[in-house]
């Protein structure tokens, strides 16, 4: 007498899966899609057929890959022992800067000279010198 499950026959079904392959530019477009302000980014991986995994990963990897802001330039320097333009000062002391003051000036590209005594705060120094520069943000 046959035992349960002799009779069983097994079957085995074969999966051909292949992966997608994305373009640039496919991928491009779609991580476009899902940064658009508002936008379910599951639900667009879902639209295109993807995991949203994927679609996340391309976005890091979109992230990382994206141009650095450019660093700030180093501008060369040079030490006086007084002031000689007196037009471009921009404290309003009167008389001559004394050769042992530990002030700094830095003029920008556009010509423009800005005065730093010690001490100087950092933050608003940098929010300045943007301001003056020109180059807002």
């Amino acid at each position: 007498m046959p035992m349960s499950g002799d009779t069983f026959a097994r079957r085995y079904s074969v999966v051909a899966d292949t992966r997608r392959r994305w373009s640039d530019d496919e991928k491009q477009a779609i991580i476009a899609e899902a940064l658009q302000p508002g936008v379910n980014v599951s639900a667009v991986a879902r639209r295109h057929g993807i995991k949203p995994s994927l679609l996340f990963r391309w976005r890091k990897l979109a992230k990382n890959d994206a141009k650095p802001e450019p660093a700030p330039a180093f501008l060369p320097v040079s030490l006086t022992a007084s002031a000689k333009n007196r037009d471009t000062n921009c404290d309003h002391t009167t008389g001559d800067a004394p050769a042992a003051d530990s002030r700094i000036e830095i003029e920008l590209l556009n010509g423009r000279r800005v005065r730093v005594g010690p001490g100087a705060d950092m933050g608003p120094l940098k929010r300045i010198l943007e301001i003056v520069d020109g180059r807002q943000r």
